[in-house]
């Protein structure tokens, strides 16, 4: 809950506050109830600190509980007074009874307050959380003589989603809903083919991005018949030559898998003054490469690629390997977080290799961080179609070659992880590498990356399940642990929004001008006593007129009003001239028959 809305909660006299000047009109019981004190001993021996821990521990909110003898989990809402309180263990007690009542010792040395009738139980409710109050200093007794210790801090309890997960939800809203600069990018196009508010994902003036040798830019578009925001890989000055290829894309738009980027489409346009090849894949807001997350961008200064295909590629000077290999143990990568990765991509390999195809450009510029655990393998399709050889008879003849290749590369960047160096994979660093390795990692790591590098003939991405071994479990653990996590953030805005509707009901239906040429419609029959409901929920005041803001209050009541609940509550106008006891079933009737009326009304007129 907002603690900035959260106040103590006060106990109630006939479900209004005893603040509120509405109390004043209401009786309250009369004092004279004698006292029974095997009622209030026996109920305080069942009170203990172990219990109230679970009760505060709990973020689901507890209107209260009813007494003894009643049906209803809600608290009576008839002749109750409430003249004391006692926390335990960050938990607030009422009792009932009046103030002129004595003390009467319990068996455990606490003292019980009120008049309790013979039967009873106090009304209990959790009152304020723990994190909110004040933490006292626990004495030493004097038999000891260590230094006072204070209780271990709780976990702060919510009915929202939490601040981490809302902010980063909103930042991916924010990139989505991103609109196209028409001042810093005036050379865009309006529209490619169906799409349209190009945005670009990647800075222009940085050397561009390339998949082969071949220049490509990423942009953000929406689509103009569903308004979903895609990703457009556009390839520059290419001309398709052969509609071969055309066979290899059917097969990618058919592949699905948690840890690929789907491929959607695939067409050529000129809309960029050129003939391009633009590939359509789902759009992942805030993804970040393997490339930035972990490896410096000056890295690559002044040499080519590592991972490039071009054996004619310079390669960097030798004498620079011990100084790129010197790594101190704080700066290199867990190895869980290792093999997390190479989980995820052998998962989508296996997944890839078993449909007849090969990824082909496995580096850390092509793989996505599109959460803070979850890979992703973008561009699929792309070197199939650019690199595609016209004159070839069948476009999945080297589709087992390019497989073997595609292990190799997940060797190259399983080691360049390791070593966090890219430089780690060239041929002159590479026994240094796996020395690196040695002495940093399991001898699992090692032996996989070993095996991915080997000249054997036949691998298969299936053969590293048994140097993977019991961490594929760890891994299938974080990601039930996640969910978890998300399903339990679900279901707090999984309440606000059954609260927002009703929100809305009463909204269009108070102090409504008028409906069907009535003004008095809102002021009327079942709209007024929702009116005055309104004002007993949102509009009450203390003795001296400061606005009573109470958020337990007001989630209990539409909670109630919600369910139907046959409690009764008291509706005064602000005249102070009537009087209404209604239940919350009654106040939900009206509701619903007068929003049935505007919806009604509505239809009639379109």
């Amino acid at each position: 809950m907002d603690p900035s809305m959260f106040v103590t909660y006060t106990p109630q006299t006939n479900g209004v506050p005893l603040e509120s000047k509405l109390a004043t009109y209401m009786n309250r019981q009369s004092p004279g109830v004698a006292l029974n004190t095997t009622a209030v001993t026996k109920h305080l021996s069942n009170l203990s600190l172990e219990s109230q821990k679970k009760a505060t521990s709990s973020p689901e909110f507890v209107p209260g509980r009813a007494l003894t003898g009643s049906n209803s989990s809600s608290p009576n809402l008839f002749n109750n007074s409430y003249h004391s309180q006692e926390n335990v263990g960050g938990t607030t007690y009422f009792y009932l009874g009046n103030a002129a009542t004595d003390a009467v010792g319990g068996e455990d040395g606490t003292e019980a307050i009120g008049n309790v009738g013979a039967g009873q139980v106090g009304y209990v409710y959790p009152g304020t959380p723990a994190h909110l109050q004040p933490v006292k200093a626990v004495k030493p007794s004097s038999n000891s003589s260590s230094a006072p210790s204070t209780p271990p801090p709780q976990a702060t309890p919510s009915f929202f989603v939490s601040e981490n997960l809302r902010l980063d939800i909103l930042h991916k809203n924010t990139l989505t809903l991103t609109q196209p600069d028409v001042v810093r990018f005036p050379d865009l196009p309006n529209e490619v083919d169906n799409y349209h508010e190009l945005c670009p994902l990647e800075p222009i003036h940085k050397p561009a991005s390339t998949v082969l040798g071949y220049q490509t830019s990423t942009y953000k578009a929406t689509s103009i018949k569903t308004g979903v925001r895609y990703c457009l890989r556009r390839v520059h000055d290419f001309r398709l030559a052969n509609t071969k290829c055309m066979v290899l894309v059917d097969m990618w738009k058919r592949l699905s898998h948690t840890n690929l980027v789907q491929m959607r489409e695939v067409f050529t346009t000129k809309a960029f003054g050129d003939h391009s090849m633009v590939f359509v894949y789902d759009y992942h807001p805030g993804s970040e490469t393997l490339l930035n997350k972990h490896f410096s961008a000056t890295e690559l200064n002044g040499y080519s690629d590592p991972f490039s295909s071009d054996p004619n590629a310079p390669r960097p000077y030798s004498h620079t390997k011990n100084t790129i290999l010197r790594h101190q143990h704080s700066s290199m990568l867990p190895e869980s977080v290792i093999w997390s990765y190479i989980i995820q991509l052998t998962a989508a390999l296996r997944v890839v290799h078993a449909a007849g195809l090969a990824y082909r450009c496995l580096d850390p510029t092509k793989v996505l961080l599109t959460s803070r655990t979850r890979l992703r393998l973008s561009c699929i399709g792309v070197p199939d179609v650019v690199t595609f050889d016209g004159n070839a008879a069948n476009p999945l003849s080297l589709i087992p070659h390019y497989q073997q290749e595609d292990l190799i590369a997940l060797g190259k960047l399983v080691l360049a992880l390791a070593c966090r160096s890219l430089l780690a994979v060239h041929r002159d660093n590479m026994q240094a590498s796996l020395e690196l390795v040695a002495r940093s990692y399991s001898t699992d790591l090692r032996n996989l990356i070993l095996y991915l590098l080997s000249n054997q003939a036949r691998r298969s991405v299936t053969d590293l399940m048994p140097m993977i071994g019991a961490r594929f479990y760890t891994q299938l653990d974080a990601a039930q642990l996640r969910s978890d996590v998300l399903e339990d953030e679900l279901a707090k805005e999984l309440e606000n929004g059954r609260l927002f509707k009703l929100l809305v009901k009463l909204a269009t239906i108070n102090e409504r001008p008028e409906l069907n040429m009535d003004p008095t419609w809102a002021e009327t029959g079942d709209r007024y006593m929702l009116k005055l409901f309104r004002d007993y929920v949102f509009h009450q005041v203390a003795a001296d007129g400061r606005p009573w803001l109470d958020m337990a209050h007001v989630v209990c009541c539409l909670n109630k009003l919600d369910s139907g609940s046959h409690d009764k509550i008291c509706l005064m106008s602000r005249d102070e001239q009537s009087v209404l006891v209604v239940s919350y079933a009654e106040l939900r009737q009206c509701l619903e028959t007068s929003f049935g009326e505007l919806v009604q009304s509505a239809k009639d007129n379109v």
